[in-house]
C-alpha cells in the first residue's frame, strides 16, 4: 500500500508537509468532514496552518479525485474520501452522514433524464438510526 507522500505523488501532487497532514487528517477519517473540522484535526500537530492552507488543499485534493465535495446538510460542505460510487444517507438525529452502498439503492433511468446529459448521480437519503 501507498505512503501518503506516495499517494499524493501519483495524484500530481506535492506532497508537502502541511498537504501530508491534511491527507492524514481527512484521507483516513471514515467520516465525512468539514473543512473547519479538517483545520482543527490538524492543527494538533501543524498549530501554525491557516485556514486557507487547509482550503486549498482541500480543494486542490477534489480537483485531483482524492475527495468528494459534498453539500448534504443545511447547505454545509464536507469532504468525502470514499470516491468510489455510492450514495448517502444523512441521519437527522446525529447530522452523521453515513456511506450506503451503490448497489444497495436502485434508481431507474436516472442518467436518461429528458432534455439533460447526467454526468452523476447519487441519492441522499434523510433518516435515523433503527433502534
Amino acid at each position: 500500500m501507498a505512503t501518503l507522500p506516495e499517494l499524493l505523488r501519483e495524484r500530481g501532487i506535492q506532497p508537502s508537509a502541511q498537504r501530508v497532514a491534511v491527507a492524514a487528517s481527512v484521507l483516513d477519517a471514515g467520516e465525512h468532514l468539514s473543512a473547519d473540522q479538517v483545520l482543527g484535526r490538524v492543527r494538533e500537530s501543524f498549530p501554525q496552518i491557516s485556514r486557507a492552507t487547509v482550503y486549498n488543499t482541500l480543494n486542490l485534493f477534489v480537483e485531483k479525485g482524492l475527495l468528494r465535495q459534498l453539500a448534504l446538510t443545511g447547505g454545509h460542505t464536507v469532504f468525502d474520501p470514499n470516491t468510489a460510487r455510492h450514495h448517502h444517507l444523512v441521519d437527522e438525529v446525529t447530522g452523521r452522514i453515513y456511506d450506503v452502498d451503490w448497489e444497495a439503492i436502485h434508481v431507474a433511468d436516472a442518467e436518461h433524464v429528458p432534455g439533460f446529459h447526467v454526468r452523476d448521480y447519487q441519492v441522499v437519503l434523510r433518516g435515523r438510526r433503527a433502534d
